[in-house]
């Protein structure tokens, strides 16, 4: 069962939920029953309420006892009785239109007969016992069931299809049956068309259904319904649905003025008299039909869908008799609300923004503002977070698998050893552990108290590597003298009880306070001294750090050596690929950039001038020497 709520107005969906397959046997219906929940909380008011693939149109009979419905395939029609909540016959059709038509009886087929044309839809005149046929001529066939012939028909100025007495020239033809003329004609596609409306062609009539002798209403293949007072041309009020959508249906609820109108997609109910939208429906499926339980709050719906929708309504109406246990089971469903779930939608915080990098997106349409963070789209969430963080599920999957086998452990005989996280918190609880069991223990009456590391409300504080205490933060140097004192305190406190216990002499109360008074002012004494430590500690710390700080944001200098010449930190990188390069790469770019290399010596200054010729496939090389005597010397 599905609950929703539009102008809040409950509507109860009893068709929601799983359906299981005809062909099952009894026992893997109750086997699945046992382990899907959804099966379990859905309600089967009627059993067997569907058809193979479609259903086309809906109807209860005028006592409410019978409901029958008509779909494919192959074309059937169901009867239900609401008495039995079960299907009570199916009778299976040669055909999916009325061209020929049949009459059944409790045995079944009893007559087949046929009208000229082919048939779109039909109705029964109680008083005359006629029924009147529809179809693609001009014409409406009289059968009249008390004679069992035809009678003359009534022939209309329509020259296309018709649907009961409304034409697809956008008017409404009114015949009276007691004669054979037109005693009527009402002219609705100019009336439904309002201010701002694009007309793409000439409104039809898809629907009609009358209210007493006088009220009708009027559906329009543009998605128009129009209320008429017959004693009048013009339409008393105009509804859009603004679906753009062929009205499927119209029906009246008499008992708060509404009028229940259907397309195909949604189904509204507003007040006739002022237009005011009551509530609405939307179904997964398209709606073919809708029918109203008469004096009550249910309505039934042909979808295009297999299954047939039932919709509880507590407002329109109480529940029919067959089914009256719904009125207990939605007052019950009132008094204890369950919190509202937002499926498709993921609230976060604006610190979880900032991880994912949509901090930009706050103030736009994306996110709504709720409380202390906002809702974003699930769709948009997963895959931002995705595209963030792929590897995600792998590591979420590995810590399933982790959590898994470690439960799998759990049933083998535990050793007794420390978590993987917060060990020493561990160690500590497990010691203190042992001195109140020991103390228990000395007291026969005493219990021991349950330690934290057996309490699942604190398992994820040594199981989550997030929990991890980190005893470096300043947070906990400051803490520290505390919980350690703390702990002496508790242990001092153990060791006194199990004495008192022992002893069997009894001690004075006022050297016993005396006693506990020093004990407890040296203690605070040494506590406040230990804080004082760690508070100097961190500022010496501080102050380490911001003086490595600016030591790194000094400027380097760096010491040339004697008979060196500074240029720039670019003559170190030259001189870097100069001695990688060949000889004959350093001696082209000597002579382009037209520097000598001089070395001075006891002799002399002497300069050395290479040359380089090819000759004969090899090479030659010339050297002039130049001395400080101006003798030039040549070498090959």
């Amino acid at each position: 069962m599905q609950i929703s709520s539009v102008n809040d107005v409950k509507i109860y969906n009893l068709s929601y939920g799983k359906s299981l397959p005809e062909w099952l046997s009894d026992r893997k219906k109750r086997q699945l029953q046992k382990k899907d929940v959804d099966i379990q909380r859905r309600i089967e008011l009627i059993q067997d309420f569907e058809m193979p693939t479609v259903c086309h149109s809906i109807k209860v009979s005028r006592d409410g006892q019978y409901i029958l419905a008509a779909g494919t395939y192959k074309p059937r029609i169901r009867c239900y009785d609401t008495y039995q909540l079960s299907l009570k016959f199916e009778r299976c059709l040669d055909s999916d239109g009325l061209f020929p038509f049949s009459f059944h009886s409790q045995h079944g087929h009893y007559y087949k007969t046929r009208i000229p044309k082919f048939g779109r839809d039909f109705s029964y005149h109680y008083p005359s016992c006629d029924l009147y046929f529809v179809g693609t001529s001009s014409e409406v066939y009289r059968l009249n069931l008390e004679q069992g012939r035809f009678l003359n028909s009534l022939q209309t100025d329509a020259t296309d299809y018709l649907t009961c007495v409304g034409l697809h020239q956008g008017r409404v033809e009114c015949w009276d049956p007691r004669v054979r003329t037109r005693v009527g004609l009402l002219d609705c596609a100019l009336s439904s068309l309002t201010e701002g409306t694009e007309v793409q062609a000439l409104p039809s009539i898809s629907a009609l259904k009358f209210n007493g002798s006088l009220t009708m209403a009027v559906g329009t293949s543009t998605g128009q319904v129009l209320l008429y007072d017959l004693r009048s041309s013009q339409p008393l009020l105009v509804k859009d649905h603004f679906y753009n959508l062929p009205i499927k249906s119209l029906n009246f609820h008499d008992q708060l003025d509404l009028v229940v109108s259907a397309d195909s997609k949604i189904i509204k109910m507003w007040n006739k008299d002022t237009g005011k939208v009551f509530s609405s429906i939307q179904p997964q499926a398209n709606i073919n039909d809708v029918c109203i339980y008469p004096h009550s709050g249910m309505l039934f719906t042909a979808n295009e869908d297999p299954k047939m929708n039932t919709f509880y309504i507590p407002a329109l109406g109480p529940a029919p008799r067959w089914c009256s246990f719904l009125d207990n089971l939605t007052e019950e469903l009132e008094e204890s609300p369950e919190s509202t779930v937002y499926d498709d939608y993921k609230f976060v915080t604006r610190k979880d923004l900032e991880n994912l990098g949509l901090s930009h997106l706050v103030g736009s349409s994306l996110l709504r503002a709720y409380m202390h963070g906002f809702f974003m789209d699930i769709r948009l969430y997963h895959k931002v977070k995705n595209m963030v963080n792929p590897f995600a599920y792998e590591e979420y999957r590995k810590d399933k698998i982790r959590q898994k086998i470690e439960e799998s452990r759990t049933q083998r005989v535990q050793m007794k050893t420390l978590p993987k996280v917060n060990k020493e918190l561990a160690l500590k609880l497990m010691e203190e552990g042992d001195d109140e069991a020991e103390l228990a223990a000395r007291k026969k009456k005493g219990k021991a108290l349950p330690s934290i590391l057996g309490d699942d409300r604190f398992k994820m504080m040594f199981e989550n590597p997030d929990y991890q205490v980190d005893e470096q933060s300043e947070e906990f140097r400051l803490l520290n003298p505390i919980v350690s004192k703390v702990g002496q305190k508790r242990k001092k406190k153990l060791r006194l009880l199990a004495q008192q216990a022992s002893e069997a002499e009894e001690e004075d109360e006022a050297e016993g306070r005396a006693s506990s008074e020093e004990e407890s002012s040296d203690d605070d004494k040494s506590w406040v001294e230990e804080v004082r430590e760690q508070r100097r500690l961190l500022q010496q710390e501080d102050r380490d750090r911001r003086r490595q700080e600016r030591k790194d944001s000094q400027p380097e200098f760096y010491q040339i050596k004697a008979g060196e010449e500074f240029r720039s930190f670019n003559d170190v990188a030259r001189k870097q690929k100069l001695q990688k390069a060949s000889l004959e790469d350093r001696l082209k770019l000597e002579e382009n950039s037209g520097t000598n290399n001089t070395a001075d010596n006891a002799v002399g200054s002497k300069q050395l001038t290479f040359t380089l010729k090819k000759v004969n496939s090899s090479f030659s090389l010339t050297i002039c020497s130049h001395n400080t005597s101006g003798v030039t010397e040549m070498h090959k």
